[in-house]
């Protein structure tokens, strides 16, 4: 299993993830502000439900990669800090407009399904899971798989956590929310910053999770 140092580490470089509103967030805050605390937190368990999607296929996927090639997981560990970066640049400089529009209201079932769609499909999630998660793995410390899953356990959790606060801060600023456009810039100008923090520490960490 990991260190202690370097759970600590990847819990604290989760949460920075997490807070940053990628399209999982954007769906939770879009379905809170049009129908309210419990359709946000229905999406918030769509959405991981989906989680568990990348946590299977990352302990299968990152194994076989680490198994096969060193030089091929480096190589996915750069282009995922690279993405990162691009991602950070992108928000710093975009134009933007309303935090959340009003949509259209829907069944809690078609939420659930929706969410669970929106983070199979989301890059933000797949990125973490290839590039950063793989930081934390230890081979010295016992097979890659049961560490990869009790990370992405991890992310669940957190991410359920700071989900559920985002629906239930939108669906209670929702008047609000709908107009902000100084808001949205603001997240858009902390989203920026931390992809790029979180960048710079996949692309010059080298082995973190081996050396903590």
């Amino acid at each position: 299993m990991p260190s202690m140092t370097a759970l600590a580490v990847f819990t604290a470089a989760t949460l920075a993830l997490l807070l940053v509103p990628g399209p999982a967030v954007v769906y939770i805050v879009t379905r809170s502000v049009a129908q309210g605390r419990a359709a946000g937190l229905v999406s918030v368990a769509g959405i991981h439900a989906g989680s568990v999607v990348h946590v299977v296929a990352a302990a299968l996927g990152v194994s076989a990669l680490l198994a096969a090639s060193a030089t091929a997981f480096t190589a996915v560990k750069y282009a995922g800090a690279a993405y990162l970066l691009y991602l950070g640049l992108r928000k710093l400089f975009a134009r933007t407009g309303a935090l959340a529009k009003e949509a259209e209201p829907v069944s809690r079932s078609r939420m659930f399904g929706e969410g669970f769609v929106v983070n199979v499909l989301n890059p933000k999630t797949a990125l973490f899971f290839l590039a950063f998660l793989p930081q934390f793995v230890d081979p010295g410390r016992g097979p890659v798989a049961p560490q990869i899953v009790l990370l992405g356990l991890i992310w669940i959790a957190l991410g359920m956590a700071s989900d559920g606060t985002y629906a239930l801060l939108s669906a209670a600023l929702a008047g609000r929310l709908r107009r902000s456009s100084i808001a949205a810039r603001r997240l858009d100008v902390a989203s920026g910053l931390v992809y790029i923090g979180l960048g710079a520490l996949a692309a010059f960490s080298g082995d973190t999770g081996r050396k903590v």
